[in-house]
């Protein structure tokens, strides 16, 4: 990488945690020449303004969950251990997550949704291609026998989403982690329920 873009990642890497914390509207430009060390004048002449680091910044954040989470699925062969690891993952990564501000898929959406149409667009984004790679394991799962023929793989995937998301909302906001684990073994009763053949 060039200087350029060693600063450009460093001021990424440094804020990124900021941002899920404080929330993209939240976080001030003093909080980023603290976290960074670094002037305004040297943050903008790597980023055109606030908004671009807050792009770049939640790339960066839904990139190292999206690493994360395919790790935890090296080796399940089956699509029905791909999708209860990826339901496993959500548990056994609630706490590390919520101390650092909670999931960067679902704060960035909240404010998105009304607030901040710059980040609009890579929220969309992110939940489609989140949405398409389950409804491909459900597919594959449907080829290989595991799940019935008949299935809507991409309702069943936006649904997982909304699951997901919605039990890491309900758990942040009253501490409790077991509103999570309720939602996500919801998950788990329709790929057994419903999906399987």
């Amino acid at each position: 990488m060039s200087k350029a873009e060693k600063t450009r990642q460093f001021i990424i890497e440094k804020t990124a945690p900021i941002f899920n914390i404080k929330g993209y509207a939240g976080t001030s430009i003093s909080d980023l020449t603290e976290a960074t060390g670094l002037t305004k004048g040297s943050i903008y002449g790597n980023f055109e303004n606030k908004n671009e680091v807050a792009v770049a910044v939640y790339e960066y954040n839904t990139a190292t969950l999206n690493k994360k989470l395919a790790d935890s699925l090296v080796g399940l062969q089956s699509a029905t251990e791909q999708l209860l690891g990826c339901l496993n993952f959500y548990r056994n990564n609630w706490q590390s997550m919520a101390e650092k501000g909670g999931c960067p898929i679902l704060n960035a959406a909240v404010e998105a949704d009304d607030n901040l149409p710059f980040l609009k667009r890579s929220v969309q984004e992110t939940i489609h291609r989140w949405a398409s790679r389950l409804a491909k394991t459900i597919e594959f799962g449907q080829k290989n026998g595991e799940f019935k023929p008949n299935i809507d793989t991409q309702k069943h995937a936006y649904n997982f989403i909304a699951l997901i998301e919605g039990g890491i909302m309900i758990s942040k906001i009253t501490d409790d982690r077991h509103l999570l684990f309720g939602a996500l073994d919801q998950v788990e009763k329709i790929i057994h329920e419903e999906l399987k053949a």
